[in-house]
């Protein structure tokens, strides 16, 4: 099986870049997206490999929410955590094996404005996956708008309890994912500096990769022998962010 996930920062903005013709290429299984910014009612997305479609639209248009395609077919699907349902930041599909959880988390926003939004969120996402785990193991991906460490951005000083997305207590907040039995499952193919999925649109900050990782697979630890690869398409283009994959045995 192999799953794609990308932030697309608006799908119907993205299909008009090549987002179709990716998807050709790379032939994924499954395609989970952040930020879809619509809903099925407002594009006509075709992709008739992809019979089982699912999208999770925020109640206010043109704003964040998920959407999951994929060419098997589910045992469940679901849309509601309990905590900020209305901004559709989460699918959830069964399969035998494992739940899959594509998520698209808050950002704190210049000037944290939502500081406490997201705290809020870390515990109360945190709890409901593991209440999925508690049942099978869980393969969760998405854009969790957080560096985990130096090495996931070019300028971690100068970013450190400055800017959102390296906050203390976001970094606290991620690594309670690994202190709760997951795994970063690119962290365990590639240890080197500089592989981004995200860059600030402007002063050619990707031609430059002066970039983050904020994108992410995390894998149950006894899920985790059963990847066989998790890489970064970094060179895709189309959006502020890249692709991230993930391929199971």
């Amino acid at each position: 099986m192999r799953i794609i996930s990308w932030n697309v920062n608006g799908i119907r903005a993205i299909v008009k870049k090549g987002f179709l013709d990716f998807i050709r290429s790379e032939n994924p299984d499954i395609i989970c997206i952040q930020e879809a910014r619509a809903s099925p009612d407002q594009i006509d997305i075709g992709m008739d490999d992809y019979p089982y479609k699912y999208w999770n639209p925020a109640r206010k248009k043109g704003y964040s929410g998920t959407a999951i395609f994929s060419k098997l077919e589910p045992l469940s699907m679901a849309r509601k955590t309990g905590f900020l349902d209305d901004e559709g930041r989460v699918l959830v599909i069964e399969f035998e094996l494992f739940y899959l959880v594509n998520v698209y988390v808050p950002n704190s926003g210049r000037g944290l404005p939502r500081l406490s939004i997201r705290k809020k969120w870390d515990k109360n996402f945190l709890m409901f996956i593991k209440s999925l785990e508690r049942k099978k193991p869980v393969v969760l991906c998405g854009d969790f708008n957080v560096a985990h460490k130096d090495i996931d951005l070019a300028n971690p000083k100068l970013n450190y309890n400055k800017t959102a997305g390296y906050m203390q207590y976001e970094i606290d907040g991620i690594q309670k994912y690994f202190d709760n039995g997951f795994v970063d499952a690119f962290r365990e193919f590639d240890r080197s500096p500089g592989r981004y999925t995200y860059w600030q649109p402007w002063r050619n900050m990707r031609l430059k990769n002066i970039g983050w990782r904020i994108d992410y697979f995390l894998v149950s630890r006894n899920f985790i022998k059963k990847v066989k690869s998790s890489f970064i398409l970094n060179k895709v283009m189309g959006s502020d962010h890249c692709p991230v994959g993930l391929e199971i045995k």
